[in-house]
Order: C-alpha cells, then structure tokens, then sequence
C-alpha cells in the first residue's frame, strides 16, 4: 500500500472519522480486490480464525491496494505482528487485549526502536529495501495498532489500555464478550451493552478510536450514530452466502 494512503487512513482513524470495513477469512487476492473496489474504507483481514497464512495476506494486502488492511494476527507475539506488517498493511489488531500490559506488548512489537523493538526487515512494507529509510523514518507514525477487547475481564482495565501511548483504537468483539458474560450471543443483553458502553467511554476520555463488529449495514450506521468509528461490517463468507440465498429466492419465486 503507498505510504500516502497509509497515512490519510492512518489520520483519518486518528481523528475518529467513520470508516467502514468488512472481514475477509478466505486466502483469496481477487476477493480482496472486488470488496477494495466495492468503496470499503478499509479491510480486515483475519489470521486468527482464517484461513490465512503470511504468504496470503501479502496477497491480499496487494491486490486491496490502495485500500488499507489491518490483519489481526493469531496472537501478540512478536514476530506475528511484525511479519504482518512487513506485508504492507496499514496496522495490526491484537486479539484478547485484557491488560494495559498486552497493549503495552503489542505496541513495542509494531514500532520501530526507540518507540518499540520491532525487528528492521527488508520485505515488501521495506520496499524489499529500496524504501528502508523512509520505513524507518515514518513507520511507526503511520502505523495502526488496534487493541481487541473482547472479555469481561478487559472492562475494568478499559482506561488504562485505551491510553496506553501507541494504542490507536479498541475494538470490541461482541460476540466473545457475550460469551465471557454467560450469555454467547446476546449482544442485546444489558450487560454486555453496558460492557460496551464501558469501551466506548474509555475511549471517549483517552480521545482514541472505538470499533466495533457488527452484522449488516443497518447495524453499521447505527453503530456511526452511536459513536464508533471504525465498523466492520459482516464477513465475505456471509456476503456471498446471503447474495446467492437472495438470488435464488428471487429466480425461483
């Protein structure tokens, strides 16, 4: 992705403007590339439930250009997140963040040194080395690091790991906080909002993003109106599975 998309995106998040993506778990480059051309503002691109290894993520990265991609990684370890972003993605999401100090973790693992101790490669986000310096010099400004909380155990640290310096945005998983709440998919149920609105209130204070996993475009604007700003929208499996159900209900009615 050039490095001028990056940072538009990179500034549009930080100033929580709506930005509105979709989730991708299939090792598909044409898949990325048609929802990058259907107007996503951004793409999330899933290495912890999908089907994906490195090799397909670049791809994908690559033909979703010059939309961004964040890829949420299988986990915070170190060299996850920095092979991620060696892709060319514009940032990272980190699974289960509970604490301040897995945000903390996941931080110094996306940044260059002195910010963090991210490893200096030579791969495609390097311009395979052609573009080291200017990787070195504005990496870690036009990074995205997202902290996924998605635990009822996340919610009394939810100040302390939205301002953790380097953190751009939570991102809440509703459907694994519902579940760390007794109550596996039921994202109306007024603990788990009220769980919500506890993210959602950290990061209003701390004046960083909050995301947030919905399941249509319905549910996308209102979760605009209520404050979000960085939405993803369904899955590519369930886009395509509901198109093809809607077309043959439509042929055969």
């Amino acid at each position: 992705m050039p490095a001028d998309h990056r940072a538009r995106f990179t500034e549009r998040l930080r100033r929580r403007e709506p930005l509105l993506g979709t989730l991708l778990t299939l090792p598909s480059p044409e898949i990325a590339e048609l929802l990058a051309a259907a107007g996503f503002d951004w793409l999330f691109v899933d290495m912890e439930h999908g089907l994906l290894d490195h090799a397909s993520v670049q791809r994908m990265v690559q033909a979703a250009a010059p939309c961004p991609c964040i890829v949420r990684v299988p986990s915070g370890e170190a060299i996850a997140i920095a092979k991620a972003l060696d892709t060319g993605a514009a940032g990272v999401i980190l699974p289960h963040v509970n604490t301040a100090d897995d945000a903390r973790a996941a931080v110094r693992a996306a940044k260059y040194p002195p910010a963090g101790e991210r490893s200096i490669g030579v791969a495609r986000a390097q311009g395979y080395g052609r573009a080291l310096e200017h990787s070195i010099a504005r990496g870690n400004d036009e990074t995205v690091v997202v902290a996924q909380v998605e635990h009822a155990g996340a919610v009394e640290h939810a100040r302390e790991i939205a301002g953790v310096p380097g953190v751009d945005a939570l991102f809440i998983g509703p459907f694994d906080l519902s579940g760390s709440l007794g109550k596996p998919g039921q994202i109306g149920a007024p603990d788990v909002q009220a769980a919500i609105g506890a993210f959602m209130s950290a990061c209003a204070e701390k004046a960083v993003a909050c995301g947030i996993f919905v399941v249509d475009g319905v549910a996308a604007r209102r979760a605009f109106a209520a404050g979000h700003s960085l939405v993803c929208a369904t899955t590519e499996t369930l886009l395509l599975s509901q198109a093809a159900e809607q077309l043959v209900r439509e042929a055969k009615r």
